[in-house]
């Protein structure tokens, strides 16, 4: 298998970058044959999505025609980012030369022509700290967002220099960005059937990724790994962490040490989270009591459709998006204005957040030619993507959850407060009402806080394998909205520490 890996250097200093030999065309595929009769709908909710975020997207999807000249050929090299990387931290604070930052390529052998890209970042403490995967979500969302603006090591600024993140997740962990599905960010095909349509197709890529990359990093091999990520990775995370656990039971490739799964904000069990949509709603003071009413009589049929969807899949899971988006499409109508990633904030027009940065940097040519991906473009969301996914929505990954806690693989559900999309209620209640032989321990277990410098900084309640914290004063993005809660929350749940055994009983 080829491998391809560009080591990234960073430095203070300026230079001028290697040239690539080979680059790919610019020209982008639009094939809307192969997608549902649902995709006018998803392509708005998508539009939508790439609105509230102000991303600018240069194309819809990653797929370059046949025939192309293939991304260049990767070698393991230095170089400096355009922009200076912010001393801050200075003096006494890391150097950037320290640590080994990699990003690269894999093919995925059962595709006809994918190619995943991906960030790795050592850990800026040791390197037998656990390998964290980071994946989010959309679905069509690259991993690059989370690294820029939320855990990763930098932060981007409106004059595209990067600084220090103080609670960077690679501060405890060897953290991994993977731009999935297909299609999404730097990851291509040139065969537009390597777009995936299912959580099952997204993790099978995603688990020869990671054979991949383990076999070209077998140092990290046997530490600790977790899964992480957010909103609609709540569907691929389940599925990955099943696909590996089981993996490594039949001997199958190389031996993933997985040791736990994290889903902050997801959506995860539809049935039962559509269901929270009102409740939350009414409880956050947005919908008057008679609202609250009719979003319940709709989700009579919304709930019908899905367990129909979940039967039967297909045309079945087109209705349920349908009839289901009806209820939050609802709730956003009675609160225009408002950012329903995180109530508190209000949006200007239809932008609710300003990540366009990450699309301009990352699309600069001369930081392309240093990652190698030769004229390959960033997509920050991909419209096509998400599409291809639509009627894996309304499907309940959670079914796959509970052979994995009670097999010892620890779960962690946290979620912002202040979301409605993917919100605490909903996520609540599909843990504490998951069918496995701990539910009634869970369900009695005593709520207590969460401290961060000795202050609350949120409620949270486990017993054995399953932890589910709320986190306060945060929306959507909860390492973007509670950094330093978010990264000691990762800390002490990797390290069996996030437990309510010896807490103080809340309520």
């Amino acid at each position: 298998m080829e491998i391809k890996i560009v080591s990234l250097y960073l430095f203070l200093s300026l230079s001028f970058f290697s040239q690539c030999s080979l680059s790919t065309s610019k020209i982008i595929l639009e094939n809307s044959t192969v997608f549902s009769s649902s995709e006018s709908l998803s392509s708005q909710n998508a539009d939508r999505r790439i609105q509230f975020f102000n991303l600018k997207p240069q194309h819809n999807v990653n797929v370059i025609p046949k025939g192309s000249p293939d991304a260049p050929r990767l070698v393991e090299s230095q170089f400096d980012f355009s922009a200076s990387i912010d001393a801050g931290n200075a003096p006494g604070g890391p150097s950037v030369t320290e640590f080994g930052h990699y990003a690269g390529y894999y093919p995925l052998p059962h595709s006809k022509a994918a190619k995943m890209f991906y960030f790795f970042f050592e850990s800026r403490s040791n390197n037998s700290d656990p390998v964290v995967l980071w994946l989010s979500g959309g679905p069509g969302v690259s991993s690059s967002l989370a690294l820029f603006y939320e855990n990763g090591p930098f932060k981007i600024s409106e004059d595209l220099s990067l600084s220090w993140n103080d609670f960077g997740w690679d501060k405890i962990s060897n953290i991994l960005y993977v731009d999935q599905p297909v299609g999404t960010g730097f990851s291509y095909t040139s065969d537009i059937s390597d777009l995936r349509h299912d959580e099952a197709g997204v993790s099978d890529d995603l688990y020869e990724f990671l054979q991949a990359f383990f076999k070209e990093h077998l140092q990290f091999a046997k530490n600790s790994f977790y899964i992480t990520g957010e909103s609609y990775a709540g569907h691929y995370i389940p599925a990955l962490a099943s696909l590996i656990h089981n993996g490594n039971k039949k001997k199958e490739g190389i031996p993933i040490n997985l040791k736990g799964f994290a889903i902050g904000n997801g959506l995860v069990n539809p049935e039962i989270q559509y269901g929270a949509y009102g409740d939350y709603a009414r409880e956050m003071r947005l919908i008057s009591e008679s609202d609250h009413d009719s979003l319940k009589q709709n989700y009579v049929d919304c709930q019908g459709l899905i367990k129909n969807c979940n039967l039967n899949g297909g045309e079945a899971c087109d209705s349920a998006y349908k009839v289901c988006n009806n209820i939050s499409d609802q709730i956003m109508n009675k609160i225009k204005g408002t950012n329903v990633y995180d109530l508190r904030k209000k949006c200007v027009g239809r932008m609710c957040y300003n990540f366009s940065k990450v699309d301009v940097f990352l699309n600069q040519e001369n930081i392309r030619k240093a990652l190698g991906v030769g004229d390959i473009t960033f997509v920050s969301f991909s419209r096509k993507v998400y599409d291809a996914m639509m009627e894996d929505f309304m499907i309940n990954p959670e079914v796959k959850i509970p052979a994995l806690v009670e097999d010892g693989i620890n779960l962690l559900v946290y979620a912002g407060e202040y979301d409605i999309l993917c919100n605490w209620l909903g996520n609540s209640r599909w843990v504490e009402q998951m069918n496995w032989s701990g539910q009634k321990d869970f369900g009695s277990a005593k709520t207590v806080p969460f401290l961060v410098d000795g202050k609350e900084a949120g409620l949270m309640k486990n017993h054995g394998s399953l932890t589910f914290l709320k986190v306060h004063d945060a929306g959507h993005m909860v390492p973007m909205d509670q950094p330093k809660a978010s990264l000691q929350m990762l800390q002490k749940w990797m390290q069996g520490k996030l437990s309510t055994a010896s807490g103080p009983t809340v309520g």
